[in-house]
């Protein structure tokens, strides 16, 4: 009885379509793509400096943190306040303040000081960008100490770490966001599909088909109960982050309200696509496990999109979860509004519609 059983499964897994490719296909991305894309190696950090001072000391130590190859120069800034706008644009990652008299203290005193202003949203980044940075000034120190024939030992420049939108590093802040995303994503991709397959294994899609029901309202009523179920989850997270880990949204909750329904259309309709040329739970799950898998390791949940190869970067920019991810993570801890996260909110409509059109028209009433 057993070889017989097994027999008929063998025959049921390679009469289907889709589960014998994808035994295939997934080992095939998961460990060619993920271990190359997943890379926490920073570079290419960019950054605005202040030069107070603009002296021939300051100069030469821009010149020297440029020419490391670890910074790229995005602003050069008259005032701390105008840099800090082009870390709010995201166009600078970190800001050196060199204060006035740099060169005239260094020089009598001995001693200078130095601010560094990272954008701690990321803190792996904020905190290895500072230190890759403090490395280099050090080094300028000491450059500097044996050309003025000083005998200290110590750096004559001064530090002042200060850690932006996430003063204390504190990694929660970090990974809260995240979590609640990939949250929302497993509800409203997972529940329609699995919803329409096993409808589809019990025979009520063949009672739906022969009815005058039309595509759009049939998608639609499919769509309606996890855009609630999501929006509930949300709220869940949400009273959580504010009441376990005291983290609460600096601009407003509406802002994330917002993109969290327009996202619930977009998890919903791809997961309403891949049920649509799903026959079975068990086919259903691989696939929603693989597109899952790729959307949670192609985004900034994991690993920065920025210290990605450039074949990933494009690979991350055709992924939703990564628009979403950054709006949730810049209201929570930059205090971005609606105005500021314009493009991902245009981005994310825009996978919405496209999706959820895809979704009707891939519905087949014939099935």
């Amino acid at each position: 009885m057993l070889k017989f059983l097994l027999e008929k499964e063998f025959k049921q897994f390679m009469r289907n379509l889709v589960m014998p490719r994808m035994v295939l296909i997934m080992p095939l991305v998961m460990m060619t793509i993920f271990p190359l894309a997943t890379n926490r190696e920073v570079h290419d950090i960019t950054i605005a400096i202040v030069d107070n001072d603009k002296s021939i000391y300051s100069q030469n130590l821009v010149n020297k943190i440029v020419s490391s190859g670890y910074f790229i120069l995005s602003d050069y800034s008259n005032n701390y306040n105008d840099a800090l706008k082009q870390v709010e644009k995201g166009k600078a990652y970190i800001i050196l303040e060199i204060e006035k008299d740099f060169e005239k203290n260094i020089v009598r005193e001995q001693t200078a000081n130095i601010i560094i202003s990272a954008n701690a949203v990321d803190i792996f980044k904020g905190s290895v960008g500072s230190s890759y940075l403090s490395n280099i000034i050090y080094d300028f120190s000491m450059e500097l100490n044996e050309k003025l024939n000083y005998t200290a030992t110590s750096s004559l420049i001064n530090i002042i770490p200060l850690n932006k939108f996430n003063p204390t590093l504190n990694y929660k802040n970090f990974m809260i966001p995240a979590i609640m995303v990939m949250l929302v994503t497993m509800i409203t991709c997972f529940l329609p599909t699995l919803n329409i397959v096993s409808e589809k294994e019990k025979g009520t899609m063949e009672q739906i088909n022969v009815t005058p029901v039309n595509k759009f309202i049939f998608i639609l009523s499919k769509l309606i109960p996890y855009l609630i179920m999501g929006i509930i989850v949300f709220t869940i997270c949400i009273i959580i982050a504010k009441y376990m880990y005291h983290l609460e949204a600096k601009s407003g909750i509406l802002a994330l309200y917002i993109f969290t329904l327009i996202y619930v259309f977009v998890s919903s309709g791809l997961g309403l696509i891949i049920s649509n040329y799903s026959y079975s739970m068990q086919q259903a799950m691989f696939v929603m496990y693989f597109f899952v898998m790729l959307l949670f390791f192609m985004s900034n949940l994991f690993s920065p999109v920025a210290y990605m190869p450039e074949w990933a970067q494009i690979i991350a920019a055709v992924n939703p979860l990564k628009y979403y991810g950054e709006a949730v993570r810049n209201i929570y801890l930059q205090g971005a509004n609606i105005s500021e996260l314009y493009p991902q909110l245009i981005i994310l409509v825009i996978f919405a519609v496209g999706l959820n059109i895809l979704a009707v028209l891939s519905y087949k009433k014939s099935d």
